[in-house]
């Protein structure tokens, strides 16, 4: 199949699926990469949670940081679905920075992310980004504003009226209603700039090796495994990720290595054009369109 049929192809199948998908692989020793509307800003949900531990990292690294300081962390007492780690806490714990950097990227814990933006706050964690020469990514905001959405509104047998808002609520210029929805005011990224970010930490870059390195660790020890990952996890290949769910948003960034030296940057941010919360077909469907892209730019 040619370029142009497999990209028509894939968009066909995310549509039919009810999914509209920006997309890109990127070949970590050529550059060379395939891509569906690469260039779209879409808020960014968890996956914000990589560049906050970039930038931790790299304040441990220079010493303006101590990974051993414990922090005192309330309780985030959230009891709808999703939340993870100490978002659902009922009582205060006593946590170090370092542990605190393992929860909010392996977990995706956004409690222990938002006590880690108490110590660098978003417009640091940008000028970070910034200084390393990575501007495609926009962080405005932490993660508690995630958890008033209007899903945390609804009883469990209303979800579909959230999701609905959250299709139909848009607004032109990629606004919306519902303000983490709203790209001018919430977190953003594209998949090009999520992949350039990805690059970054895996090939050398202007992120010192040590940073670096410390965020591919976390990155392979992500837990949440249910989306890409089957797709890339085998005996010959080791998938490092992040994923970022939000109301009708489902994403996933990673990188795949396999045995015989080759890396992939893998890029998937899309929006359900489905009212439901619970859809695992499509993140096979994100799956298998990632692994379509991939298969096709390791041959040519």
């Amino acid at each position: 199949m040619s370029t142009e049929a497999l990209l028509h192809d894939i968009r066909q199948q995310l549509l039919e699926g009810g999914l509209h998908g920006c997309l890109l692989v990127r070949d970590l020793c050529s550059g060379a990469e395939l891509g569906i509307e690469p260039d779209v800003q879409l808020p960014s949900a968890s996956l914000v949670k990589i560049p906050l531990a970039l930038a931790t990292a790299e304040r441990i690294r220079r010493g303006e940081l101590d990974g051993a300081t414990a922090i005192d962390v309330q309780p985030g007492s959230i009891t709808t679905p999703g939340p993870t780690g100490l978002t659902r806490f009922r009582h205060p714990a006593r946590i170090a920075i370092d542990d605190l950097l393992y929860l909010s990227t392996s977990v995706s814990d956004g409690t222990a992310a938002d006590a880690l933006f108490g110590l660098t706050p978003p417009a640091q964690v940008a000028q970070i980004l910034h200084e390393l020469g990575l501007d495609g990514i926009t962080i405005r905001h932490g993660m508690r504003e995630l958890t008033q959405t209007p899903a945390e509104r609804f009883t469990p047998d209303q979800a579909h009226l959230a999701h609905t808002l959250a299709i139909e609520a848009s607004t032109s210029g990629r606004g919306h209603h519902v303000p983490q929805l709203d790209t001018t005011r919430a977190n953003t990224g594209s998949a090009r700039a999520w992949t350039a970010l990805l690059q970054a930490l895996w090939t050398p870059s202007a992120i010192h090796p040590e940073a670096a390195a410390r965020v591919r660790d976390l990155m392979a020890h992500n837990l949440l495994r249910h989306r890409l990952a089957p797709d890339f996890s085998s005996d010959a290949s080791g998938w490092s990720s992040k994923t970022g769910t939000l109301l009708n948003l489902r994403h996933e960034i990673g990188v795949v290595e396999h045995s015989d030296g080759h890396a992939f940057a893998i890029a998937v941010l899309t929006e359900s054009l489905v009212p439901a919360s619970t859809q695992p077909g499509a993140d096979i469907l994100m799956a298998q369109a990632a692994r379509r892209l991939h298969d096709h730019l390791r041959q040519l």
